[in-house]
This record gives C-alpha cells, sequence and structure tokens, in this order.
C-alpha cells in the first residue's frame, strides 16, 4: 500500500512527493525501496502488486524499476485502506484462485530483517493451513500513543501464533501505560497476513456492497483502469480494522520484534536516530547546538545552522516551508498545514 501523504511529515512529506518516496532516515534508500528489498528473498519480484495514486505511479516504477507497470494498481482517489486492499484481492484472484498474500504499508522502518522474514514465513505458513486472518503485533517498548493495540487471547495456537482478544485504537497516555505493563498487548503493525479466498469471503460477508462492486470487474478487459476509476469514488471510505478485522471471527496474531517502526511523526524518526550528548538529532546540514536539547533537526544537505536555547523542538526546512514547533505538539500539523 504506497497511495498515502504522510502529512506530519511535512515539510518533506508532500502531495507531490510523500513519504514512501523519501529517504528520510538518510540510508541511501526511499522507504519503498527498503520495503521492496525487505520482501525479496520471501516473495519473487512477479509476485508483488503496489496499489497507489495515479500520480505516483512514475514514482512507484522509478524506485522499483524491477516491476511491470501492470503491477503498480492505480486509485483515482484514496478511500482508505479497505477498498485498497479489495481492489489488490480482486486482482490477485484474477491471477492466482489459490494465492496466500501478505499485505504492508510502504513506508515502514524494519532494523532485523533476518527477524522479520522468518516471521514473515511462518505467517504464510500458518494461512496457508488455517482460515485465518493474521497480523503482525509488535512487542511494545514504550507507551506510546500513536499506535493502535492487539489484545492476545489466552490461549497460544500453534508455533508463536496467538488468537486475538480484541483490537484497540490509538490510547491515550494512561492507557498505554497500562496496556505495556499488563504485557498481552502488542503493536498493531498493520502488517496483514491471509489466503485471499480467506479475505474475499470477509468482504463478502462484512462489506457486502464492495464486494459486488468489485465483483464485477474483469481483469482481462480493455478499459479496467476506466471501470476502477468510476468504482472507487463511491467506495465506502473505511479502513480494514473498522470494516472487517473488528468483526472476523478467526482473527490470529504474532507477537514479533524486529526493530519496527511506522515512523509515522517526527517523534518517532527522533527515536531511532542517533543523538549527541545532549539529545540533538540532525539529517542533512551541519549544525550547532548551543544550550540545545532533546531537539530533531532536519534541513538540506550542505547547509549550516545554529540553534540555541530549545529543547524538545522539531526544526524542518524544504522546498521553501519551514517549521518550528514543539516535538509533543506534532500531532496538530496536519491542522497547520491546511491554514497554509
Amino acid at each position: 500500500m504506497a497511495g498515502g501523504i504522510g502529512s506530519r511529515f511535512w515539510p518533506l512529506s508532500t502531495e507531490k512527493q510523500p513519504k514512501q518516496f523519501l529517504d528520510i532516515m538518510g540510508t541511501g534508500k526511499s522507504f519503498i525501496r527498503a520495503t521492496y528489498e525487505r520482501f525479496l528473498p520471501v516473495v519473487p519480484t512477479e509476485n508483488f502488486l503496489v496499489v497507489t495514486s495515479t500520480m505516483y505511479k512514475a514514482q512507484v516504477l522509478e524506485h522499483i524499476p524491477e516491476l511491470d507497470e501492470s503491477q503498480v494498481l492505480l486509485e483515482p482517489m484514496r478511500k482508505n485502506t479497505a477498498p485498497c486492499i479489495a481492489y489488490a484481492s480482486f486482482r490477485i484472484k484474477s491471477q492466482c484462485e489459490n494465492a496466500n498474500v501478505v499485505v504492508t504499508p510502504a513506508d515502514h522502518l524494519v532494523t532485523n530483517t533476518t527477524e522479520f522474514q522468518r516471521i514473515i514465513d511462518l505467517g504464510f505458513n500458518y494461512v496457508s493451513k488455517h482460515n485465518s486472518i493474521l497480523t503482525i503485533g509488535i512487542k511494545p517498548s514504550r507507551a506510546e500513543t500513536g499506535y493502535g493495540y492487539i489484545q492476545l487471547g489466552e490461549q497460544s495456537l500453534v508455533n508463536e501464533v496467538f488468537n486475538v482478544e480484541n483490537f484497540k485504537e490509538k490510547p491515550n497516555l494512561e492507557i498505554a501505560e497500562k496496556y505495556v505493563l499488563r504485557g498481552d498487548y502488542m503493536w498493531n503493525s498493520g502488517i496483514f497476513l491471509w489466503s485471499n479466498k480467506t479475505i474475499l469471503a470477509e468482504f463478502e460477508k462484512q462489506l457486502p456492497l464492495m464486494f459486488a462492486d468489485f465483483a464485477k470487474s474483469n481483469y482481462g478487459i480493455e478499459g479496467k483502469q476506466t471501470f476502477i476509476n468510476e468504482l472507487i469514488p463511491n467506495c465506502k471510505n473505511i479502513s480494514m480494522d473498522y470494516g472487517v478485522m473488528e468483526n472476523a471471527q478467526n482473527r490470529a496474531v504474532i507477537p514479533a520484534d524486529f526493530g519496527w517502526s511506522d515512523i509515522g511523526t517526527w517523534g518517532s524518526l527522533y527515536t531511532h536516530l542517533p543523538k549527541d550528548k545532549a539529545k540533538n538529532t540532525t539529517v542533512g546540514a551541519n549544525v550547532v547546538f548551543e544550550n540545545a536539547s532533546n531537539c530533531v533537526v532536519n534541513l538540506p544537505k550542505g547547509d549550516n545552522a545554529i540553534i540555541q536555547g530549545l529543547d524538545g523542538y522539531l526544526i524542518a526546512y524544504h522546498g521553501g516551508n519551514l517549521i518550528v514547533c514543539k516535538v509533543e505538539d506534532e500531532q496538530e500539523i496536519k491542522t497547520w498545514i491546511e491554514k497554509i
């Protein structure tokens, strides 16, 4: 899934060039490229599909030139993750009736790729034998309010797989701290595995109108993009969590720890970057800190900056746009962008 804007990473992430196509970590690879390479030992290139906005087709093929353009599924507008996954699922059905599928956002960070690949292999093995919707839960390292949570069921199923008791939306800090102390709550990574038959059956049961609309599609005829362009704007705007996962009967989770983050905010990026003695971190520019601490600075490579007297601030500049704000207030960035 590669159609989001990543607006909380403004001014680097914009509608024209969103987060998945950026090297925010300074590693030399965009998020989408790193995602592709991370899955390659598990999934062959010809089995990748990227669902993205029509405006990002060229960028997807630029970052993953190994793909044929037929592997890039184009949405005329954003309608959340359920229509996105339904679109891909019906495309997969037209190519391989008995496929097993992994769904992932294109813009996540994973630092332990060997363990990640082991977990994905384990998940594929499980869904190939069980009629179940499987998600990857991340063992929490802190009380994080920016993630949804998955509560493990009491019963372990098989080979590190647990049933799911509940899905919980993003909590406040007090509730998040309780979740972490309990030990049976995992972060919801947004990575799913299932057999394609299983997920299509769930769509038919829980989102019957959406299922019926996509079932009319014929991926073997000319004009299929015209059909999609007319269909998706009429789809319900709903996430997989709300539309399918919350009411599914056979739900499972693998608790995992492979250095995962969705890097959804500047604050989450800050936790993964090296810091100086005053806990400041920089990407790009040469920055001198004077009596400053706990700051994250992202400025163009080759530029110079002096930051004085700030504690816990984000300073980022790109393409003529500048933001200076408290990191703790970064959830307001979307609102501030609207004012611009």
